[in-house]
């Protein structure tokens, strides 16, 4: 399911960078360009240009509160007898001799950085414009004192245009949705250049209004679906070069290594997003975009979910029942006196639980189901057996054990893992709603103790050890606890 306008809370919420950061970022610019301007510093400066994921509106909020940077090109003049070391050395010793810029500024091969204390640094990098009478633009590198030829105005321009073509920004939203991916997950390693041009040579202008580009998801799911494709046309590492500039190969940065790994994620990231796209059922979508992207993404409508589910039973039932009926019943207290017939349809599918992370087999499966026994405490005092929905009580346990029809465990050729998901209230305000997957302790069996009043859900999945992949699940057990 698109879901779309979540992506656009997600987008704003998480992932883009704030306004406030904005501000100082761009204030931080500023000050620096005004200083460098006002300094001994003898390159003529024709103009100040913003590159890197700042000037292509990519830039992402960081992830665990690390650093985020803007790239600022002084485009200066050459200055007759500099070597390319030079610009570099001579720009450092301007702020090194600043009350302001002392201890924040660093230099580096191709640039000098300055940091800030809260989170945010800036680089600023010379690139010489007709050195030697030729119309080239030239960054400098410090470490082997050389001019490299460059075409960040032209790139940054061709950046402009491909996501022209993709209508309502999707190319920038999309670039950020996938570099957010990236961070979350560490799964991959992709420079921002790199993956930034690999995204915008999917883009042509023959996507220029067309549905493939609706809106955020189908913009995702177009481009990672082409991403792909790419990654199995090139199962060597390829070249990515800069547009204009055949020379400037961005994969360099990449080892045979690590381009295989991308490939590989790209393909399993591209099941999961379209996994997540196709799905019809509205909380399992959600479910499978937060497998995508993490909790955050719609972590607001997790939350009312779960603090509503009360609501949402008692407003289904007064179609059928009489409100006086249903004065002062939450969820459990109406399944206790009307039945299953209480519980919101799709009950078993809530948005924040994890997908199954498997494969499912494609032979050998077999059915299973959940047995529960109640116990006074955690393998102590055996109570009785219990079914779905049978009410049990706070502060007592239940033991589940996965059987088949023949009413055994799936045996040591399996693993069985268990999802367990709260729902209502208190589980909510207590941030227990999990949702989460847990290994079975001992023989294939799970406890768990009864602390929230509501219905939750368990259920089993058996793995095959072998080959790692999914050959039952069960249906949801529901515990009523009172």
């Amino acid at each position: 399911m698109r879901v779309d306008e979540l992506f656009k809370d997600f987008l704003r919420d998480v992932v883009n960078l704030n306004e406030t950061r904005v501000k100082e970022l761009e204030g931080g610019i500023g000050a620096i360009e005004n200083f460098i301007e006002n300094s001994n510093w003898a390159p003529r400066i024709r103009e100040w240009k913003p590159q890197g994921s700042w000037a292509h509106n990519t830039i992402i909020k960081p992830v665990d509160l690390g650093e985020f940077d803007a790239d600022l090109l002084a485009l200066v003049d050459p200055v007759s007898g500099w070597n390319a070391a030079r610009y570099i050395e001579e720009l450092y010793t301007e702020f090194r001799a600043s009350g302001t810029y002392r201890d924040m500024v660093r230099r580096w091969s191709h640039c000098v950085t300055i940091t800030y204390a809260n989170d945010r640094k800036i680089d600023i990098a010379p690139c010489v414009y007709g050195r030697g009478g030729n119309a080239l633009l030239e960054v400098c590198n410090r470490n082997t004192d050389e001019f490299e030829r460059s075409e960040p105005i032209k790139y940054t321009d061709w950046l402009v245009e491909q996501n022209r073509y993709s209508g309502s920004n999707s190319f920038r939203k999309v670039t950020r949705l996938i570099k957010y991916l990236r961070d979350i997950k560490g799964t991959f390693r992709c420079t921002s250049v790199l993956l930034t041009t690999i995204l915008g040579a999917r883009i042509s202008s023959a996507d220029k209004d067309s549905d493939a580009f609706a809106d955020t998801p189908t913009a995702l799911k177009t481009i990672f679906g082409r991403l792909d494709d790419w990654c199995q046309q090139n199962p060597s590492k390829p070249i990515v070069s800069n547009p204009f500039l055949v020379s400037e190969n961005f994969a360099d940065d990449w080892t045979d290594e690590n381009y295989a790994n991308f490939r590989e994620m790209v393909s399993k990231y591209r099941e999961w997003i379209d996994d997540a796209y196709d799905e019809a059922d509205r909380n399992e979508s959600i479910s499978k975009w937060r497998r995508v992207f993490g909790e955050d993404f719609a972590k607001e409508v997790v939350t009312e979910d779960a603090k509503s589910i009360s609501k949402t039973a008692i407003a289904r039932l007064k179609e059928s029942v009489s409100e006086t009926a249903l004065v002062g019943l939450d969820l459990a207290a109406a399944v206790i006196r009307f039945g299953a017939r209480a519980l919101p349809d799709s009950f078993n599918k809530r948005p924040y639980m994890q997908s199954p992370k498997w494969k499912k087999a494609k032979s050998g499966t077999f059915p299973i189901h959940i047995k529960a026994t109640l116990y006074r405490s955690k393998g102590v005092g055996m109570i009785r057996a219990v079914n779905s929905l049978d009410p049990v009580p706070k502060g007592q346990w239940l033991e589940f054990a996965a059987v088949t029809s023949q009413g055994f465990p799936p045996g040591n050729d399996f693993d069985v893992w268990w999802r367990i998901t709260n729902t209502d209230e208190e589980a909510c305000n207590a941030k227990q709603l999990r949702g989460d997957f847990y290994r079975s302790e001992g023989a294939q069996t799970k406890f768990e103790s009864l602390n929230y009043r509501g219905i939750h859900l368990v259920e089993a999945f058996v793995v095959r050890k072998r080959d790692d992949t999914l050959v039952a699940q069960s249906e949801a057990f529901r515990v009523l606890i009172e």
